[in-house]
């Protein structure tokens, strides 16, 4: 979706919001390490109906310097986004519009300052939650979409951080969330912008280190099936579908042959895929290096995409909070 071009709120413009404020709807945005994303829905029939979504590229995580503050130019893209999302919220009360920031603001030392003015500028309050709080959204989102019975494991990778749940029909077990994500590995191994067998290895490696601490505890646990959500995982079952994959499924020879496709571009200026959007494609490889990692260390054989995560989960925490009335 295109957003309108930003222009500065007038007395009219807010007199029109509360004249078109509908007590049926709510909102998320989820300001992520790689792209904010804004949904709003409206409760009728006892389920949301998707009223608007929209996402735009801000990469929050790429503008935090080597003493973990973001830059100016971070800020502004933030604040830039956030503009473009207002007249979306016309018709939602800020009672029922909840803004979560996650890695990137976790990290950041002078997020305060960022925050306050997204504040005033939407008229509501920015949380920056918990990794834990992050992985329990994820998997209300996920498990809304997709119905089971049985035990699952959902893992979300983002721009800064990767989320590990597992969880049944009656909630999460299991939350944890680990600071590895495809902007993140991106600059930490491929900042020389190559792709090659020995930064591919290098990346997955680290992933693996960093899931000792979890494996013991989430293999014993178990889990009936593997769901994946968020944009890396989208991403590689759109490759793979359009390589000729089933739909929304992520094998593990899939994925390999995926990595060697990507080592053959050799530049992330090159990472040019079928069925890969091109303001992904060069945090691409370090995303399928995270996802290659996880399915190593777990021995998963599929994933399957689940086409819920934070944004979703917020709004049905919203409505377990505080129902709405019917429509």
């Amino acid at each position: 979706m295109t957003a309108p071009k930003d222009r500065p709120q007038t007395a009219s413009d807010d007199a029109a919001m509360h004249q078109r404020q509908d007590p049926r709807q709510l909102a998320a945005i989820d300001l992520g390490s790689n792209s904010f994303h804004l949904l709003v829905a409206r409760y009728q029939d006892d389920r949301l109906q998707v009223v608007t979504r929209c996402g735009e590229k801000v990469q929050l995580a790429a503008g935090l310097d080597s003493r973990n503050h973001l830059d100016d130019a971070a800020i502004q893209r933030a604040l830039t986004c956030l503009g473009r999302f207002l007249p979306y919220l016309a018709g939602v009360t800020r009672d029922r519009l909840r803004v979560v920031g996650t890695s990137a603001l976790r990290t950041a030392l002078n997020r305060q300052s960022f925050v306050e003015r997204a504040e005033a500028l939407l008229g509501c309050r920015v949380e920056v939650i918990s990794g834990e709080e992050e992985a329990r959204l994820i998997y209300l989102g996920a498990s809304h979409t997709l119905a089971a019975n049985g035990r699952r494991l959902v893992v979300d990778i983002g721009g800064g951080s990767t989320e590990f749940i597992i969880g049944d029909p009656s909630g999460p077990l299991l939350l944890q969330s680990l600071d590895v994500g495809c902007v993140t590995h991106t600059r930490r191994h491929f900042s020389d912008g190559t792709v090659n067998e020995a930064n591919m290895r290098r990346a997955e490696a680290d992933v693996r280190a960093r899931l000792e601490v979890i494996q013991a505890n989430y293999r014993e646990l178990g889990w009936s099936e593997a769901l994946g959500s968020s944009g890396t995982i989208k991403a590689a079952a759109s490759v793979l579908a359009t390589s000729g994959g089933q739909p929304d499924v992520i094998t593990r020879s899939g994925l390999q042959t995926l990595r060697q496709r990507l080592i053959e571009c050799e530049r992330l200026d090159n990472v040019t895929l079928a069925g890969l959007k091109p303001d992904r494609s060069r945090i691409f490889p370090a995303g399928v290096a995270i996802l290659g990692a996880i399915f190593e260390t777990f021995e998963l054989t599929t994933m399957t995409y689940a086409d819920g995560a934070l944004r979703e989960g917020v709004l049905h925490d919203m409505l377990t909070c505080a129902p709405l009335q019917q429509a």
